[in-house]
């Protein structure tokens, strides 16, 4: 009887959540439409022509380059990012003094506006794929890092104790204790790095490239073709949302493991 109670309740809050998105999702339709009405096409397309503008660049054979530069650039930004970060705050975390003092120098960092380091990013990595890379590991590393140093900062004492009984090495404490213990909270940062090395990866594209959708939404701009920046925007931000949803329900299942 309880199991039964607990499944109706597990169902009940599973319809209520698909409500409230289909409500969310009607509410900014509804909200896009009148800024439509309101503004008219010369500055914001309606849904529906954005629809049919994405439909068409699905459609065009010449617009799959620009999302393949996009996801390859986005793909090694966020691998250098999460193992960089993973790397680093590891590091911080099991050194406490070294944490402590670079803690508060990745704040200042993560606080700088990251477009005023382009020009060294250019400087450094000149044109193309690499500045692209570059720009959005920068933006992504800093909460893997932070998120993992506090994780393994706030690890059970009897997780390490267990370690050192056990003779292990600090890579293989690392690898098989730090590592494992922490992943719900290195799930968390690598939530937030997803976020911002998209972002990353879509400026370096809107300043420094020739192809990929970042160059697709400049190039509408200038030539002020508002569907088509709608509609490469609305893949973008489908993309973002189903992605950043799917390791959301991850990283509450790992925490209720907890």
């Amino acid at each position: 009887m309880a199991s039964t109670t607990e499944e109706f309740g597990a169902a009940a809050r599973r319809g209520g959540a698909l409500l409230d998105t289909l409500l969310v999702i009607v509410a900014i339709l509804a909200v896009w439409q009148g800024l439509h009405w309101l503004a008219g096409d010369v500055a914001i397309a309606s849904p529906r022509a954005t629809l049919e503008r994405l439909t068409e660049l699905l459609a065009d054979p010449r617009f799959w380059p620009n999302v393949w530069e996009t996801l390859r650039a986005f793909g090694l930004a966020l691998l250098y990012a999460l193992l960089g970060g993973l790397i680093l705050g590891v590091v911080l975390g099991g050194h406490r003094l070294s944490g402590e003092v670079a803690e508060p120098i990745l704040v200042a960092l993560y606080s700088i506006p990251k477009i005023t380091l382009y020009p060294v990013i250019l400087l450094f990595f000149g044109l193309g794929m690499s500045a692209k890379v570059a720009f959005g590991t920068i933006h992504g590393i800093i909460p893997v890092v932070i998120f993992t140093m506090n994780a393994v900062r706030n690890i059970a004492p009897v997780y390490l104790r267990t370690a050192r009984a056990l003779r292990m090495g600090p890579l293989e404490t690392g690898w098989r204790v730090l590592l494992p213990a922490t992943v719900p909270e290195i799930v968390s940062g690598f939530r937030i790095g997803f976020a911002l090395t998209l972002l990353g990866t879509l400026i370096g594209e809107l300043f420094a490239s020739q192809r990929g959708l970042g160059f697709l939404i400049i190039r509408s701009m200038e030539r002020h073709d508002v569907p088509t920046l709608l509609a490469v925007a609305l893949l973008l931000f489908v993309f973002a949302t189903l992605t950043s949803w799917l390791l959301l329900l991850l990283d509450r299942r790992l925490h209720r493991r907890l």
